[in-house]
C-alpha cells in the first residue's frame, strides 16, 4: 500500500525519532571543553563582552564607562552615527514631524538631513512605496503563510526575480535595492498578512500607501478596515520604528547581514538571511513571548495589584512551572545593557500616554510591578555576572496590543524597521571589507580509517 505523502512529509515517523537520537548523541559536546579551549560561547566573553569581529560607524551600543581606568557598568546609550538615541529623539519631538525618515537618511548616509535633504529623501521612499505588476496576486496571494515573518521573506526572495540588476553589488545599485525594500516593506508585511486572513475566510481589503504619509501613518492606514488612526498613535508606532532601527553590528540579525554581505551575494539573500535570524524567539520574537506571558500570568493573577501573587508567578517561571517553562522572564535583561536599556527607559513615557488613551492604565501597572520586581527575584534565583534589567521588548509587545496590532506583525515591525539599520550595514561592509568572514572551530572528532560497508 502506498504511503500517504502527507504522512512522509510531515509526520515525525518512528525512523525519524531513532535517526534523531542518533544526532543528538553523536552531536553532543562536553561543555567543559568549551572551557578547557577557551571557546567564547555566543561569541562573547563570561562577562557578557562582545568578541570584537569588526568595526562600524553605523551605530554604538554603550553600558560602561571607564573610572580609575576600570570599566563599570553604567546607563545605557545607543548612538545612532554618533548622535544619542535620546538627543534625536527629542529633536524630531520638538519639530512635531515624524522621526522615521530623518533617522533612516542619518544611518544610511551618515550625516543629518538639512530640510531640503529630508524633503527629498521622504519623496524618494514614498514613489518606491510600489511592488512589480501582479506581484501580490501572483506572489503574496499564492499559498500564503501563517508566519508573517516567512511570508515577507519569500516575497524579498521573490523579488529578486523582478531585478535585472539583482547581482550587481555596486554601492549605487546596492543603495536602489536597500531604499525599495525599506519603501516596499510595509506592503509585503500588510498584504501579507491581510492574505492569510483572507485564505481564513475573513474579507480582504488591500490600500495602496499614500505618499502624503509618514512610514507609521501607512502602516496603520494600510492595515485597519477603516484606514483611521490617532495622531498619538502613529507617533508612538514612529517612535518604536526609530527604537528599533539599529543597535550595532554585533547584533544577531545584523551581524549575519555583514556574514552574508561578505560573500559576495546579493542584497535580496542578504536580506533574507538577516530576517530568518531576526524571525528567532531569542531575537526578534522576543516581543511575542513577553506578550503571550503576560496573558498567561493575567489568568493566574486573582489580583493584579498582589506583589505576593505577582512575585509568586514570577518565581514559578524562573522555576520551570509557568508559562512555557524554560525558565525565563521575558523582556527582563540583555546581552549588553546591565542597568537600562535606553530605548525601554524612552518607550516607557510614551507607553504611560498611550495606556490613559486606551484606558489601560490597569494593565500598564501590572508591567510597571513585573519590571521593578523580576530584577530583585532573577538575582535570588540566578548567579548573575550583571546586572538585569527592562529591554525594549518588555515594553514593546504592550504598545502594540493597545495600537490593535496583531500578534502576527509585532515581529515584522521590529524588520521594517531594522532593514534600515541591516541596509547601512551592508553598504559598509561592501564599501570596507573585501574578505569573506570565517572564524574558526576547533574539531574535536578523532581522524578515523573507512571501514568497508561489509565489514560493519
Amino acid at each position: 500500500m502506498a504511503k500517504d505523502i502527507g504522512s512522509i512529509l510531515f509526520d515525525i515517523t518512528p525512523g525519524i525519532e531513532e535517526l534523531a537520537r542518533e544526532c543528538e548523541q553523536n552531536n553532543a559536546i562536553d561543555k567543559e571543553l568549551y572551557t578547557r579551549y577557551e571557546v567564547k560561547r555566543g561569541l562573547r566573553d563570561l562577562n557578557g563582552k562582545g568578541v570584537l569581529a569588526g568595526l562600524t560607524n553605523v551605530s554604538d551600543v554603550c553600558a560602561t564607562k571607564i573610572v580609575n581606568g576600570e570599566s563599570v557598568p553604567c546607563e545605557g546609550n545607543l548612538y545612532y552615527r554618533g548622535y544619542n538615541i535620546k538627543d534625536l529623539v527629542k529633536g524630531f519631538l520638538a519639530a512635531k514631524h515624524p522621526g522615521f525618515e530623518e533617522t533612516a537618511y542619518l544611518l544610511l548616509f551618515g550625516e543629518l538631513p538639512t530640510k531640503d535633504q529630508l524633503k527629498n529623501f521622504q519623496g524618494m521612499l514614498a514613489e518606491r512605496r510600489t511592488l512589480p505588476p501582479n506581484f501580490v496576486r501572483d506572489i503574496i496571494m499564492k499559498a500564503p503563510s501563517r508566519d508573517m515573518m516567512n511570508s515577507i521573506t519569500r516575497s524579498i526572495l521573490q523579488l529578486y526575480s523582478y531585478d535585472d540588476k539583482a547581482d550587481d553589488t555596486s554601492i549605487p545599485n546596492v543603495l536602489r535595492q536597500c531604499l525599495n525594500l525599506i519603501s516596499q516593506f510595509p506592503m509585503l508585511m500588510v498584504y501579507g498578512y491581510h492574505a492569510y486572513n483572507y485564505r481564513m475566510g475573513e474579507d480582504l481589503y488591500i490600500y495602496a500607501p499614500k505618499p502624503e504619509l509618514s512610514t507609521a501613518e501607512n502602516i496603520l492606514m494600510m492595515l485597519r478596515e477603516d484606514r483611521k488612526y490617532t495622531k498619538l498613535e502613529a507617533k508612538i508606532l514612529d517612535m518604536a520604528l526609530v527604537l528599533h532601527m539599529d543597535h550595532g553590528g554585533g547584533n544577531n540579525s545584523t551581524f549575519t547581514t555583514h556574514v552574508v554581505t561578505s560573500s559576495g551575494t546579493d542584497t535580496y539573500s542578504t536580506m533574507a538571511a538577516a530576517m530568518a535570524s531576526l524571525k528567532g524567539p531569542k531575537h526578534g520574537g522576543a516581543n511575542v513571548k513577553v506578550t503571550q506571558m503576560f496573558e498567561d500570568m493575567k489568568t493566574h493573577l486573582t489580583d493584579w495589584e498582589d506583589e505576593d501573587q505577582i512575585r509568586a508567578y514570577l518565581e514559578a517561571l524562573l522555576d520551570r512551572k509557568a508559562f512555557d517553562k524554560k525558565g525565563l522572564i521575558y523582556g527582563m535583561g540583555h546581552a549588553v545593557y546591565s542597568i537600562s536599556d535606553p530605548r525601554a527607559d524612552i518607550f516607557k513615557r510614551f507607553v504611560k500616554q498611550l495606556a490613559r488613551e486606551k484606558h489601560h492604565e490597569k494593565e500598564y501597572a501590572l508591567y510597571e510591578k513585573v519590571e521593578h520586581m523580576a530584577p530583585e527575584i532573577i538575582g535570588e534565583k540566578r548567579r548573575m555576572y550583571k546586572g538585569v534589567n527592562a529591554n525594549v521588548d518588555f515594553y514593546s509587545g504592550l504598545v502594540y496590543s493597545m495600537l490593535d496590532l496583531p500578534p502576527a506583525l509585532y515581529t515584522p515591525i521590529f524588520a521594517a524597521a531594522r532593514i534600515v539599520g541591516w541596509s547601512a550595514h551592508r553598504l559598509e561592509e561592501l564599501r570596507n571589507v573585501d574578505k569573506i568572514i570565517r572564524p574558526a572551530y576547533k574539531a574535536l572528532a578523532p581522524h578515523r580509517e573507512y571501514i568497508n560497508l561489509d565489514d560493519r
